[in-house]
């Protein structure tokens, strides 16, 4: 365990040494952030707006006692998705499309030794694959989280609109009363370190594959668990410090 997590501190300071030629590692740069965030529109869209729905239904349903006002299903919902849902659910989904997409990736250039190749021609081979899906990955995430939060916010409105069972206005009001900034930060906080924690793990375990097709499918698999165990650690180390 030692081992590797030295060779992952390793492999992160040879990716962010100085780049041979920036306007290539620029480039690519783009090129991954389109990937990781237009590539990724959809199934974030779907997603969160099933999953506002979802939670201002639940929270309907245990407002059972006439003493708790109505407004209170669109404050619970409101911070629920924005503290836990938008930037966990969607990181853990998007370790799972864009984590298996990098290990795979550098994976396959491994066992045919294109990377081998780079490094003899003199390139920094960890700085050209690796840092600008860092990069990517910490600019696209957060922005697919607050894209998510809209979204998941509108889904709950939707669903209030079309149940009946609170009215659209309370849900409003809910929005508005109580907010806390506070938690938009712990969230932002924690789609930048999910979107680390997803490109440098995954490409950690492409970087290191050895030997065919079937131990770069390992390679993926294992980038999309470890990703998500951290995921889900940071997201507890995080919550318990800021909140």
């Amino acid at each position: 365990m030692f081992t590797s997590l030295g060779r992952y501190i390793l492999l992160l300071r040879l990716s962010f040494r100085k780049p041979e030629k920036f306007s290539v590692y620029w480039a690519e740069i783009m090129r991954e952030m389109v990937s990781i965030g237009l590539g990724s529109l959809g199934i974030i869209s779907v997603i969160s707006l099933f999953i506002g729905a979802v939670a201002v239904i639940q929270v309907a349903f245990q407002l059972t006692s006439p003493l708790v006002p109505a407004t209170i299903a669109g404050s619970i919902s409101r911070d629920s998705t924005i503290l836990e849902f938008s930037p966990t659910i969607s990181a853990l989904v998007l370790a799972g499309r864009v984590g298996s997409s990098i290990a795979s990736q550098i994976g396959t250039m491994r066992v045919t030794e294109q990377i081998d190749a780079l490094e003899i021609m003199g390139v920094n081979a960890p700085g050209y694959l690796i840092s600008p899906k860092i990069f990517a990955g910490i600019t696209m995430v957060p922005m697919l989280n607050i894209l998510s939060i809209c979204l998941g916010l509108a889904g709950g409105y939707i669903a209030c609109a079309a149940s009946g069972d609170i009215a659209p206005a309370d849900y409003v009001l809910g929005l508005r009363d109580g907010f806390l900034p506070i938690t938009l930060q712990a969230s932002l906080v924690k789609s930048f370190t999910f979107g680390f924690i997803i490109t440098s793990v995954c490409a950690y375990q492409g970087f290191y594959t050895s030997g065919g097709a079937l131990e770069v499918g390992q390679s993926a698999t294992q980038g999309v668990v470890w990703s998500c165990i951290m995921i889900l650690f940071a997201d507890l180390i995080i919550s318990r410090v800021m909140l």
